[in-house]
């Protein structure tokens, strides 16, 4: 469930538009699937200030939530906890034990309790519905305009800064190892071109190229990475938060036959992300 509430009680406090959304994803607890998120709930709400929603509420979803009946769902959940008021809803949105109930019920057995529901279209794109599974299949091919073009807004995501072996500075590359979030969906593995800055400020996005991935030629038996080489500057960065914007994808992931050939292949990785950003920061904004 994910939907818009103006929740609050009304002997106590005006109501605060909030943004409702179950947290682990539903089929994790019921069925044992990883579902990564596009969004986590920090980044949510970066996104949903600016629309006038005052907070994110995760309602914790458990298999005695998921047993509830439709009408018990509206009168522990959305009137018991949320003192909800309105409720803002997408037309396939479903409720309750097996998924049993629909929009029509909701606003049914909400009106009981003096609570109105209004039931929204689905965005469409063509033929086909504007999804997350839809983004998911974008960014996994490294489609990032696609991607861009079906969020509306470009793709992000942030990681900390931490200790790496080095390995990339012996090379004359020194990168910033990010440690992502394991709940984070990313984008396919290669090199990306891609904007990068400090998460607590922002300023001035600076040129970089990343490698998100394992490393096959200088540790193939690591662990899949991201790691982010600033273009033409030199910063420290440790403990720092990084925020990276890939903007294009340059190149899959490859095993060179010598170390040299990789700090070759690497240069021109780097002089191709420069001539692309460089590019895009001469393009006006609207």
């Amino acid at each position: 469930m994910t939907g818009a509430i103006a929740a609050g009680d009304p002997a106590i406090a005006p109501a605060l538009p909030s943004m409702v959304s179950f947290w682990p994803h539903p089929r994790e607890v019921l069925h044992g699937e990883t579902r990564l998120r596009l969004d986590l709930p920090e980044e949510k709400l970066e996104l949903l200030e600016p629309l006038g929603i005052r907070q994110l509420v995760l309602v914790p979803f458990t298999r005695q939530l998921a047993a509830l009946s439709p009408e018990a769902f509206v009168q522990e959940v959305l009137v018991g906890q949320l003192q909800a008021r309105r409720i803002a809803v997408g037309d396939n949105f479903r409720f309750g034990v097996g998924r049993s109930g629909d929009a029509l019920d909701l606003a049914r057995i909400a009106q009981a309790w003096g609570i109105s529901v209004e039931v929204l279209p689905m965005l469409w794109d063509g033929a086909e519905r504007v999804s997350s599974s839809r983004i998911r299949r974008a960014l996994a091919a490294a489609d990032l305009d696609e991607a861009e073009r079906l969020l509306d807004r470009p793709y992000r995501f942030s990681g900390q800064v931490v200790p790496g072996r080095g390995l990339g500075r012996g090379l004359g590359w020194p990168t910033a190892n990010l440690q992502v979030d394991g709940r984070k969906f990313l984008p396919g593995e290669g090199v990306y071109a891609v904007l990068a800055w400090r998460a607590e400020a922002p300023g001035t996005p600076m040129a970089a190229v990343m490698n998100l991935g394992p490393q096959p030629t200088v540790d193939p038996l690591a662990a899949s990475a991201v790691e982010v080489h600033l273009l033409n500057r030199e910063i420290d960065l440790r403990g720092a938060r990084l925020t990276v914007q890939p903007m294009r994808y340059l190149r899959s992931q490859q095993r060179f036959a010598s170390l040299d050939d990789l700090t070759a292949r690497i240069s021109r990785d780097a002089t191709e992300a420069a001539a692309i950003l460089a590019a895009w920061a001469d393009q006006p904004r609207a």
